[in-house]
């Protein structure tokens, strides 16, 4: 069973992706907030993470930095980092916060599939 964190305060981000990826096969945990990523990636150890570039009080790069600081530091493990960009130029910011992978929003739930795959192969 695939474990998937799934960072955004949007219901409808959250609908999609749990339309997209839920099923016998995987499973889908949530947190509204990215200052609580990191906690969430101790305690559950998800296969990835898919981080939401607008997230409240902590962004999407600032989330998947973090993580891959920690994970450094050996004080978290290292994860893959999914980002969904609002458009296209944020591709760059997904590249500097070293994301695995990222998918330009809307989404669609065959792109989402490839793109989770992907970064887990």
């Amino acid at each position: 069973m695939t474990h998937v964190l799934l960072a955004t305060d949007s219901d409808s981000v959250y609908n999609a992706v749990d339309a997209a990826l839920g099923s016998e096969l995987s499973e889908i945990s949530r947190v509204t907030a990215g200052v609580d990523v990191l906690g969430a990636v101790r305690e559950q150890q998800p296969d990835v993470v898919i981080c939401d570039l607008q997230i409240g009080n902590m962004g999407g790069m600032a989330t998947c930095l973090d993580l891959r600081m920690e994970a450094e530091m050996g004080r978290a493990p290292d994860t893959r980092v999914l980002m969904l960009l609002d458009r296209e130029a944020d591709v760059y910011l997904a590249k500097q916060a070293r994301s695995d992978g990222w998918i330009v929003k809307p989404l669609d739930a065959v792109g989402l599939q490839r793109a989770v795959l992907a970064i887990l192969d």
